[in-house]
């Protein structure tokens, strides 16, 4: 699809994150894209908050389409498999942990990550 559009972008599944908050200002809901840099917006409730992220979001699609700026789409499902690059002395030393408990250097790395 060469020449995306306002509705290719408003229909793809950006990440929404939605934060209850409690400040000098009150108590309302925060809201924002996590690919969308920028993108955010606020509502007394979760309803208000997702109404107004609607109308936030064709904003700054439209300006960003406007303008000829780059837009980010969502990355999609996560396979649970990365490449890692590190020094060879870290390597080597979680390696040596990993043989020392008794466990493959993937276990052991994910459980020094988990915690």
């Amino acid at each position: 699809m060469a020449n995306k559009d306002l509705n290719h972008y408003l229909s793809l599944p950006y990440t929404l994150v939605i934060k209850p908050m409690d400040d000098e200002s009150g108590r309302y809901y925060y809201g924002t894209y996590l690919e969308l840099d920028g993108c955010h917006s606020h509502g007394e409730t979760v309803e208000e908050l997702l109404t107004n992220l609607e109308e936030a979001k064709r904003g700054w699609l439209e300006v960003k389409l406007e303008h000829g700026d780059p837009i980010p789409e969502p990355q999609g499902e996560y396979s649970g498999k990365i490449n890692l690059r590190m020094p060879k002395s870290l390597h080597r030393q979680l390696a040596i942990q990993a043989e020392l408990e008794g466990v493959s250097l993937n276990q052991y790395m994910l459980y020094k990550l988990s915690r």
